[in-house]
């Protein structure tokens, strides 16, 4: 079985595919502080508690956009299930072209979202994706990934709101009735839900005119079905798109796999 890990600025997401389907997931904020460790003592009894057994995990790939948290990872992998993982970066074969001026500054996160919309609907797409930050991926007609859009995450503002007027909660985001607030509070989260409906229809739209009236339209991310409350934008609502992607890429490079035997040296551990 593969375990999949996808390190992102808030969560660390751990799953597990059997060949078939997924058989767990589970998250955990994101600390570069956590050790290996901690990590396993959490996750080994999670996944028994799902009723796997960790020996049986045989593949592990790893997708972060905080690399300060890739060693820890990478070494929970080596120490603790005898695994080398697969670092999603571009040494990896994508099976795609990434047609961008600078690759490698284009996080793991949105490419393996281009990777995995490609796959399951083909180009041209954009994959809207709900994290720390909104983003918008664009693969295009040939399938080739070739940029994009980045944007401040809901909850960004909504944090930056609070902290920046005195007199602001801090509120959750939700869908209001009304366009108008009738109090502070309602005021602010119909700001904060139709100013992000307003954003993604009238980025997507520019996208569409700018690559192809045929674009489909792809939601991903926590977020993702309560924001496809308020519009009829999205194709598909896609919410472990990320996951499927680092799926497809360890698929892709199946070959290069390989198991952990012995003990590994701490030297070895350092990247």
């Amino acid at each position: 079985m593969l375990l999949v890990v996808d390190a992102g600025n808030t969560n660390v997401v751990f799953a597990i595919h059997d060949g078939e389907t997924w058989r767990g997931e589970w998250r955990i904020s994101t600390s570069d502080q956590r050790t290996a460790d901690e990590y396993a003592v959490w996750l080994l009894a999670l996944i028994e508690r799902a009723g796997l057994d960790p020996r049986v995990v045989d593949r592990a790939i790893i997708g972060t956009v905080v690399p300060a948290a890739l060693y820890h990872l990478r070494r929970l992998c080596r120490q603790w299930f005898e695994i080398e993982p697969l670092i999603a970066n571009l040494a990896l074969d994508w099976g795609f072209p990434i047609d961008v001026n600078q690759p490698e500054e284009v996080g793991a996160d949105r490419r393996l979202n281009g990777l995995a919309a490609q796959v399951l609907f083909g180009g041209p797409l954009v994959v809207v994706d709900f994290g720390t930050a909104t983003t918008f991926d664009v693969v295009d007609r040939r399938g080739a990934f070739i940029g994009g859009v980045i944007a401040p995450g809901i909850n960004l503002s909504i944090e930056a709101l609070h902290q920046a007027a005195a007199r602001l909660p801090r509120i959750s985001v939700g869908r209001t009735s009304s366009v108008i607030g009738r109090s502070t509070t309602t005021a602010m989260r119909s700001g904060v839900f139709w100013g992000y409906i307003g954003l993604i229809e009238g980025i997507v739209a520019r996208i569409t005119d700018e690559l192809d009236p045929e674009t489909k339209v792809i939601a991903t991310g926590g977020l993702a079905p309560l924001f496809s409350e308020g519009t009829t934008l999205f194709d598909h609502i896609a919410p472990e798109l990320t996951l499927d992607g680092l799926r497809l890429l360890s698929d892709r490079n199946a070959s290069r796999h390989a198991r952990v035997s012995g003990h590994v040296p701490q030297s070895d551990l350092q990247d």
